[in-house]
């Protein structure tokens, strides 16, 4: 542990982190004044704690955040530009000590940490640009002497439920396109990852946002559901955006039906990956080990079924396995670490589950052991036990096992043999997710069959990484519905239009 600050790390910029929730530019306690512990998913020790804010605390945030509305919704486009880039140049400046926090709340290695940062700083500078290009129109109708006129304005109040794999990602790709749109937020972060998104928060007020725009509530896992439910339900919220499970998006989603509440959905997905016989496979294997094992296979657009086609179905598998031994398993905030931690224990126990029905099943193990919990000498934690798990590998695979019907989130990895492309497709479709699908090919016939036959909202053709800021991203099928980040469509999300009909008087 540090001596100076009691933490197990310092900070260039301690003033960073924060450790009560922020509401109207005000750093505050719950008012129960209960906190829960923020802990290290390397050494499963406590480091931090927050404010666990429950129902009672809404009120105050959606007041300052609709108080708050009245005026920013008028600020001029440009300003709101400026407020985001004013925001992104700080993110930037403080992106040591961003890492640094997110490691330890997540586990994922720091290498990983700058990357999403980089990542999420494409949305502060996206949506910078996109605050310009909001645009009504006038148009001339069937009925004569009569102009009509679409105007297009910020929805309101919104709130963001956000998960803990992408906790700075998934703030700034949804708070930046509501600050574009001239919309307040409050941001309720994941009970494993508040630091991180209160870090963000610091940074907004000293970019300049006024009380208000910007507010966050944390809480614990047991206080979650009261609170989201609170915030959904609120009458001064108008907007809610959700990332997340697809069981707690329908839930999202039934509460906001209540009040016919704008809503946008960012769920669990399945995702396949293909690898035809005419691939170059050093292309594929680069692609699918960058994605497969990002996070410890911890995000919704990884890969979650592995379909080789048989001619190479043994080669590949082999180089898979080659190239996995080379991973180094251990804390994230050390140097050697390429895959760290799973981020919480019930992660750890839903991929055992998968691995031993998949054994039971048939499938056969070819590399690690599909059990948790290795032992990790990581700093401080001194070979206490973090929330571990070795890159595990099963060939054999069939569609009657639960890795192919679950979403796995783990670094676990199922390898299937398939004959044909029509096989390929079936297989592939045959989900009730439809989040991302990828396939590598060289036949460019068979790319657009695939673009048009495979059911998911993003396809990655020989590509693994499609995900950026000037790209809808959204899923279809129980994946969710709406858009974040691209051109037009996620600011839209934020706004309401108005058709306003006008009759002149006289013939132009």
């Amino acid at each position: 542990m540090s001596s100076a600050t009691g933490l197990p790390f310092t900070l260039k910029d301690a003033s960073l982190l924060k450790d009560k929730s922020y509401v109207n530019a005000e750093w505050v306690e719950a008012k129960s004044g209960q906190r829960f512990n923020v802990i290290d998913p390397g050494s499963d020790k406590t480091w931090a704690s927050c404010p666990d804010n429950g129902p009672e605390d809404v009120d105050a945030a959606v007041d300052a955040a609709h108080a708050a509305f009245q005026t920013y919704r008028k600020v001029n486009p440009r300003q709101r530009a400026q407020l985001l880039l004013a925001w992104h140049k700080l993110i930037e400046e403080s992106k040591d000590d961003l890492a640094t926090i997110m490691t330890w709340e997540t586990g994922k290695p720091l290498s990983e940490a700058y990357g999403e940062i980089a990542y999420a700083q494409g949305f502060t500078w996206w949506f910078a640009g996109e605050a310009e290009r909001i645009q009504g129109s006038v148009s001339v109708p069937a009925a004569p002497n009569r102009r009509v006129m679409i105007v297009k304005q910020p929805i309101g109040v919104a709130v963001a439920l956000v998960p803990w794999n992408f906790p700075i990602a998934m703030v700034l790709r949804k708070a930046g396109a509501a600050f574009a749109a001239g919309c307040t937020m409050i941001v309720k972060p994941s009970p494993e990852t508040p630091l991180t998104c209160l870090a963000l928060a610091e940074l907004a007020s000293r970019a300049g946002y006024a009380p208000g725009v910007f507010n966050v509530l944390t809480t614990s896992l047991a206080n979650t559901p009261p609170l989201s439910e609170a915030l959904c339900l609120h009458p001064n919220v108008h907007k809610v955006t959700f990332t997340g499970s697809t069981r707690v998006g329908k839930i999202v989603a039934g509460l906001c039906a209540r009040n016919l509440k704008k809503c946008t959905l960012e769920l669990g997905g399945n995702c396949p990956f293909i690898v035809f016989d005419d691939a170059n496979l050093e292309q594929a294997l680069g692609q699918f080990m960058a994605l497969k094992w990002r996070h410890a296979g911890q995000a919704c657009i990884t890969a979650n079924r592995l379909y080789v086609q048989s001619g190479v179905y043994a080669r590949f598998t082999q180089m898979l396995v080659d190239k996995t031994k080379g991973l180094v398993v251990g804390h994230g905030s050390k140097d050697s670490t390429n895959m760290g931690p799973v981020t919480t224990p019930n992660g750890i126990k839903k991929a055992e589950a998968q691995v031993s029905d998949a054994l039971n099943l048939g499938a056969k193990l070819v590399l690690g052991s599909g059990k948790g919990r290795l032992e990790d000498g990581a700093g401080e934690g001194n070979g206490v036990s973090g929330y571990f798990m070795e890159p595990t590998i099963l060939t054999g695979m069939t569609k009657d096992m639960l890795m192919t019907r679950e979403e796995t989130f783990a670094p676990v990895c199922g390898v299937y043999s398939f004959d044909t492309e029509e096989q390929a497709t079936q297989w592939a479709n045959d989900t009730s997710m439809g989040l991302a699908s990828y396939a590598f090919t060289k036949n460019i016939d068979r790319v657009f069959r695939l673009s048009e036959n495979l059911e998911a909202g993003m396809i990655g053709v020989n590509t693994g990484n499609s995900s950026a800021a000037e790209s809808p991203f959204g899923g279809i099928k129980e994946s969710g519905y709406g858009k974040e980040s691209g051109k037009d469509v996620a600011v839209n999300e934020y706004l309401v239009a108005k058709t306003v009909t006008i009759t002149l008087e006289d013939h132009f």
